[in-house]
């Protein structure tokens, strides 16, 4: 890229190379996902595949911090990718020799999560001093249609696993690592962006990742936070694991493509409103107010067995999600001295996705074994709530959305309560007021190596 192009450009063209990358990684893991649902018939092995892509993210993600406030934020994203290309290749010969089995996209898909880890820490830890502290807010409400193109992803994978088959899907994925991997290495970065601050001398990789749990201590506002942002996550993780059994236990498979894309085009919305706006001043009011609203269209999902509510509540629901994610996101960011940021942001990762893997754990068990059975003609609540929300396959998870949408609602209110939470906002922010405008500020040429 040209040395003259503004750091927005930088940035863009970064976040578009990112882009195209998590495309086609959102292809090949609902195509993965669909063959294993078919295969076994289990929400639990179905569950299983969420497992594998969060819990080795949670536990590798205090040495990502370490790492990416210590070496090359673009190399160690290249190396991230490279890792991940090479797991999706392997499955691409596996299902060539038609010798694919269910484990081994465990297998592949845990290595994938561990790298997804450095990358994103590192993403997220270079971004604030590309953008610059007034346009963060906007900045990573854009970063949240990520998330969107992942819940899109299965209508355009429906169509492409027919005609192109799983492994051709696998081929496309392989292209656009190369893609992500290409704008990295063109795009010339600043070398404070790249490269991290140095505060003090260098720590042990493993002494250095305890350095933001400590940073975190010291703010309890900051802490609690994370807190609320794990339950949150434990929550939404339970409706993300379930909601495609949901679909499927009403309608076909082709619905579910459609009701994906209508859910992500929510969510696609929402981050578009948050690029624009930022977010309001007050980051805490849009995280409470988020979780509350969230909670609401999530009890919605209970109220019947139908293709078109799901098509309204899905897409209201996942619109609050840009706003819980960024809002808590730029509080972090805006808050943490930019020396410990790697580090900082992978222990409010820790602290915020731990829950996770619990929660898709659970999911599949509590579902079958407990939700269901209730909720089957006969079943204990079938003559009480079976009357609002039905009876039959689906309708026992259709309950556990309501339980959990409810949770979601009652733990907005207390968040509202603690004090210390409430007043994070008023936190000294780390990143000075004078960073350079984005837009403005002249560009370094000196490219970081």
């Amino acid at each position: 890229m040209d040395d003259r192009a503004t750091p927005t450009a930088r940035w863009a063209a970064i976040w578009f190379g990112q882009l195209v990358s998590l495309v086609g990684s959102s292809l090949t893991g609902f195509v993965l996902g669909v063959w294993v649902y078919q295969r076994t018939g289990s929400v639990t092995q179905f569950a299983l595949i969420f497992l594998a892509a969060t819990l080795p993210a949670v536990l590798f993600a205090p040495v990502a911090g370490a790492l990416a406030d210590r070496r090359d934020r673009r190399r160690l994203m290249v190396a991230a990718d490279t890792v991940a290309a090479a797991g999706t290749a392997a499955l691409a010969a596996l299902v060539a020799a038609d010798a694919l089995a269910v484990w081994h996209i465990y297998l592949a898909t845990a290595v994938s999560a561990a790298a997804s880890t450095v990358h994103q820490v590192a993403y997220q830890a270079m971004t604030p001093a590309l953008v610059g502290k007034r346009h963060l807010g906007r900045f990573n409400g854009l970063m949240q249609i990520s998330r969107a193109v992942q819940i899109a992803a299965p209508l355009i994978a429906g169509v492409l696993v027919v005609t192109i088959g799983i492994g051709g899907v696998m081929a496309i994925d392989l292209g656009t690592f190369v893609v992500a991997a290409s704008t990295l290495l063109l795009v010339r970065l600043p070398a404070e962006v790249a490269r991290p601050a140095r505060s003090g001398p260098a720590e042990a990789v493993l002494r250095g990742a305890t350095a933001g749990w400590r940073y975190l201590r010291q703010r309890r506002g900051l802490l609690q936070l994370m807190m609320v942002f794990g339950v949150y996550n434990f929550l939404f993780g339970l409706a993300g694991v379930l909601v495609q059994p949901l679909i499927l236990s009403f309608t076909t498979a082709d619905t579910l493509g459609v009701l994906m894309f209508a859910g992500g085009a929510g969510l696609f919305a929402g981050s578009l409103v948050m690029g624009a706006w930022g977010g309001p001043t007050r980051r805490v009011t849009a995280v409470c107010g988020g979780l509350a609203a969230g909670g609401v269209a999530l009890v919605l999902h209970a109220a019947s067995p139908s293709a078109w509510l799901i098509g309204v509540v899905a897409p209201l629901f996942l619109f609050t999600l840009p706003i819980v994610n960024s809002s808590t996101m730029t509080l972090i960011q805006t808050k943490t001295e930019p020396a410990l940021l790697g580090r900082v942001l992978a222990t409010a990762r820790v602290i915020g996705d731990a829950s996770v893997p619990l929660a898709y754990v659970l999911a599949g068990p509590v579902a079958d074994g407990v939700f269901e059975p209730l909720l089957r003609p006969g079943g204990a609540l079938a003559d009480s709530v079976g009357r609002v929300v039905g009876t039959g396959d689906g309708r026992g998870i259709a309950l556990l959305f309501a339980v959990t949408g409810v949770a979601m609602v009652l733990l907005a209110a207390l968040a509202w309560t603690r004090p210390a939470l409430r007043c994070a906002d008023a936190l000294p922010d780390a990143l000075p007021d004078d960073t350079p405008d984005p837009e403005t500020a002249p560009a370094d040429s000196r490219p970081a190596t």
